[in-house]
């Protein structure tokens, strides 16, 4: 069984010695690194907190009346902070809600996240069009973030499938470079890993949809399995759980034991409670294990199924 801490509303205020305490019984999640930088292999996606829930209306709004301050946010990312998660992505300095929530929890727990961000830039071949874009890069930079990764909306503008390039892409990795920031690209459309690799663009990382389902994916699962295990640099994969499609258990067994060792899954929470739940079964897909978890809640847990089960 998983104990559930919640700082808020069961114990109060924690000082700062207590808190650290806490977190340093947790066990640590793995690491790996990207361009010499050391990251948490579990990424904290922010579609749950920023809401974009990929399901509906009702949904989006759930999401975004829960958090809507720098202390809503909190909760959730100190319980992925226990675990030493301390890598987060999204569209992050385009969201001021999610900027500060970041700074809040930084200060709070004495630690420093490491953003990657994806900003969405003007693409356009004109010179309005890359000084606006030149302004998005450096916004991102003012907010502190380490990996700059060309949102796939409008990295995708600039792909010529019969040459199999991705025009004028050096102009926009040159100015992240520019920024003290490392390049990447958000990948939803799989041929910007061919491309990348093939072409050798200065890109140290892609984010690449990645699940069970299929959910938003352009090509087969085996193919785009076969991509980012052949891919050059590190992946972040993203969608996991196909937006809540598939349940943790079945999602996040499938991407960890699919994907390489350097590899990295980008899972998004709306609670502690699911950071919680979803480190558990993590690790244990990791260590070959089953997860240590609650059964199910049923109208009649007495069923012999469930009550046979230990």
């Amino acid at each position: 069984m998983i104990k559930i801490f919640d700082p808020v509303s069961q114990t109060g205020e924690r000082d700062l010695s207590e808190r650290l305490g806490y977190m340093m019984e947790r066990q640590q999640f793995p690491r790996t690194e990207v361009a010499g930088v050391s990251v948490s292999r579990m990424i904290i996606g922010t579609n749950w907190l920023l809401g974009w829930s990929h399901t509906g209306k009702a949904a989006d709004h759930r999401i975004t009346e829960r958090y809507q301050s720098p202390e809503s946010f909190f909760p959730v990312l100190e319980a992925y902070a226990q675990y030493g998660i301390d890598t987060i992505m999204g569209p992050i300095s385009s969201q001021p809600r999610m900027v500060e929530a970041i700074r809040y929890a930084e200060q709070k727990l004495n630690c420093k996240f490491i953003i990657v961000d994806t900003p969405i830039i003007n693409v356009d071949d004109t010179d309005e069009a890359r000084a606006e874009a030149r302004e998005a890069i450096r916004k991102s930079a003012e907010i502190g973030s380490t990996f700059c990764l060309i949102h796939h909306s409008s990295a995708e503008q600039l792909v010529n499938k019969n040459k199999g390039t991705i025009e004028r892409l050096d102009d926009y990795t040159k100015m992240i470079r520019e920024e003290k920031m490392i390049p990447g690209l958000s990948a939803h459309m799989p041929e910007l890993i061919l491309y990348s690799d093939a072409n050798g663009y200065d890109v140290e990382t892609y984010i690449q949809i990645y699940n069970c389902v299929g959910f938003m994916m352009q090509i087969e699962i085996e193919t785009v399995s076969s991509i980012i295990h052949h891919a050059k640099k590190p992946v972040m994969t993203i969608k996991s759980m196909g937006a809540g499609r598939c349940t943790p258990y079945v999602g996040l067994n499938f991407s960890w034991n699919t994907i390489r060792p350097c590899d990295m899954v980008t899972v998004g929470c709306f609670t502690p409670e699911e950071v919680h739940e979803d480190v558990e079964i993590s690790l244990a897909a990791i260590e070959h294990r089953f997860p240590q978890l609650e059964k199910r809640s049923s109208p009649n847990n007495k069923q012999a199924v469930l009550n046979d089960r230990k």
